[in-house]
């Protein structure tokens, strides 16, 4: 019998429960493909949606599934109305808890340009990986920030050594295995902007001593300002990028901006033992319900789960059903035919499922 692995999957809201459709669909066809490994998927009722109707967007009954899950993979959260009492949105009460409870350090962004999609910039060099520290920076403030007497309001950055050191350890063996794959050297930039905080000039302190121990790897600077116009420019550049929190989180919507905008953008947040994998867009409810959203980052990011499980769960060929995914996502693409509006098409979501579904029953497996 296939090993089963636990996924809780989270809808969410919006265009959530649409794109996680269609992602669902397309690992379940690649399981059922290989045949060495099968998902229990475990549904969750989390949701902003939730918060509106019970107070409550995620009960602890929903956390525990989650931990106790081999993967979380989540579709969108968010609907901007809904407001916690402070005014800030809900959808961190769900995202950060995870992220924060369950030690998800490592933000993991690539950025790949897919021929066929339409976009401002149609480079084929463009292949990186942003790795943004998801646990500390400016963001660690939340919910610890002062506004003194309505005139005066402050966050504080945390950096810690620990924190930055394995980040940049993260990102270092990332570009050690692309390294080994692409057949070249790899490189890891560190964005910071040490020339300003001393905040970040202990980051670049930290990354220059972890990196000591990668002496097969180039080291690369940019302080952030600048990257925004090198990653227009000079995208060609990047390898794999190490960057704060609150500047990952820029850079990290910049990149999917030059290869067909956020619905090619997947992500996933990872430590030692959890992983959530999500597209990085929202939850866009002004078109829900209308199958025009793009599922192509929810797939490929339901792709980087298989990669992540595989590490954990060897000889189930889950690597292998994710590089079967990514590759019938790009001869999809390449196609142009079905394609959603914003990379240059009027197809649909349930399409794009249709059309990449179609794909992988066509593949040989060899």
């Amino acid at each position: 019998m296939p090993k089963s692995l636990k996924i809780a999957v989270i809808p969410g809201d919006g265009i959530g429960p649409e794109i996680t459709r269609e992602a669902v669909r397309v690992l379940d066809v690649v399981q059922k493909k290989l045949g060495t490994f099968e998902l229990d998927l475990q549904y969750q009722d989390t949701s902003v949606d939730r918060y509106r109707r019970t107070g409550v967007a995620m009960s602890d009954e929903a956390f525990a599934d989650c931990k106790a899950a081999d993967a979380i993979f989540l579709g969108a959260i968010g609907i901007p109305e809904v407001r916690l009492p402070d005014g800030t949105e809900v959808q961190p009460e769900i995202v950060l808890r995870l992220r924060f409870s369950l030690g998800l350090y490592s933000g993991i962004r690539p950025v790949k340009y897919y021929e066929g999609v339409q976009s401002r910039i149609m480079d084929p060099r463009i292949d990186y990986v942003v790795m943004r520290e998801s646990t500390e920076g400016l963001y660690a403030s939340r919910n610890g920030g002062n506004v003194v007497h309505d005139e005066i309001a402050t966050d504080t950055m945390v950096i810690s050594r620990m924190g930055t050191a394995r980040i940049v350890r993260a990102a270092a063996k990332l570009a050690r295995q692309r390294a080994a794959a692409k057949g070249r050297r790899g490189k890891v930039t560190c964005v910071d902007k040490a020339n300003i905080l001393r905040s970040y000039a202990f980051f670049r302190k930290v990354y220059d001593e972890v990196m000591d121990e990668f002496p097969d790897l180039d080291r690369d600077y940019a302080y952030v300002d600048a990257m925004m116009i090198n990653m227009v420019l000079w995208p060609e550049r990047y390898d794999v990028i190490v960057v704060e929190n609150m500047f990952g989180d820029i850079i990290s919507d910049l990149g999917p901006a030059t290869v067909g905008g956020m619905g090619m953008a997947p992500s996933a947040d990872a430590g030692d033992r959890w992983g959530m994998f999500q597209p990085s867009h929202g939850s866009a409810p002004t078109i829900a319900g209308q199958n025009i959203a793009n599922p192509i980052a929810t797939i490929l990011s339901g792709a980087m789960m298989l990669n992540w499980l595989d590490e954990r769960h060897p000889g189930l060929e889950l690597k292998r059903a994710a590089d079967l995914i990514d590759a019938s996502v790009a001869e999809f693409v390449r196609k142009k035919e079905g394609l959603t509006t914003d990379i240059g098409g009027n197809g649909t979501t349930s399409g794009v499922g249709d059309g990449v579904i179609a794909v992988i029953e066509k593949a040989k497996l060899g």
